[in-house]
């Protein structure tokens, strides 16, 4: 509670920071994103630090080995879903209920699938205090989050991972393999994707797909 009562302070700094920018649009960019920016910095550990800097190489590695194995036309028909060079300037998705497709993309080890796509599940992005949460609302493995500012096409996703039945939600630190770090980004009108690079569990590269199913969630 306390490191999102942080998350929330700073950004509803940013947000005020937001509302001088009219007349100063040249200094603004840098001073808007570095408070929120600078909370996620502080409190993410070394390895998902390493994970979202390296991101694109993760994600390349991954499509090359999902290639290798014969489902280049099944990445190639996804577009820009799966292009790691397709985020446009970031525009934050709005509070609501999404549809959230996953697809897995290469293999951690010998036997394990290198494609694997997932139908839709529910996922729900909500705004309390000022601070904007993610949360995916069924199957086996849900990210759970807080989305924070990083650049103009980007928002980084910090949480944790909820398995199977469980309910209760882990502290982010507690347990490393359950951490969760990604990337939030655009892609088309309505449409963004969270890349996790990197996960802990069978895949090189995660990419899930939001698309709202209905917004202005209350």
């Amino acid at each position: 509670m306390k490191l999102l009562s942080t998350w929330r302070s700073a950004l509803l700094g940013t947000a005020l920071l937001a509302g001088g920018c009219a007349s100063h649009e040249a200094a603004c960019p840098a001073v808007v994103a570095n408070p929120a920016a600078q909370i996620w910095r502080s409190k993410i550990n070394k390895e998902d630090n390493d994970r979202l800097r390296k991101w694109r190489d993760s994600w390349v590695k991954a499509l090359a080995d999902a290639r290798s194995a014969g489902f280049g036309m099944q990445i190639d028909a996804e577009g820009p879903l799966l292009d790691p060079d397709a985020a446009l300037p970031l525009k934050v998705p709005p509070p609501g209920i999404y549809n959230c497709r996953t697809i897995k993309l290469g293999a951690q080890s010998q036997g394990q699938l290198h494609y694997v796509p997932y139908p839709a599940f529910d996922c729900r992005i909500s705004r309390t205090s000022g601070a904007l949460r993610f949360a995916k609302l069924n199957g086996s493995q849900r990210p759970i989050g807080a989305l924070l500012p990083q650049t103009d096409r980007r928002m980084v996703l910090l949480g944790t991972l909820q398995l199977g039945d469980e309910t209760n939600t882990l502290v982010y630190g507690r347990d490393q393999e359950r951490d969760v770090a990604a990337l939030l980004e655009t892609i088309g009108d309505q449409r963004w994707r969270l890349v996790f690079p990197s996960p802990h569990f069978e895949s090189l590269t995660d990419v899930m797909e939001l698309v709202p199913k209905r917004t202005a969630l209350q």
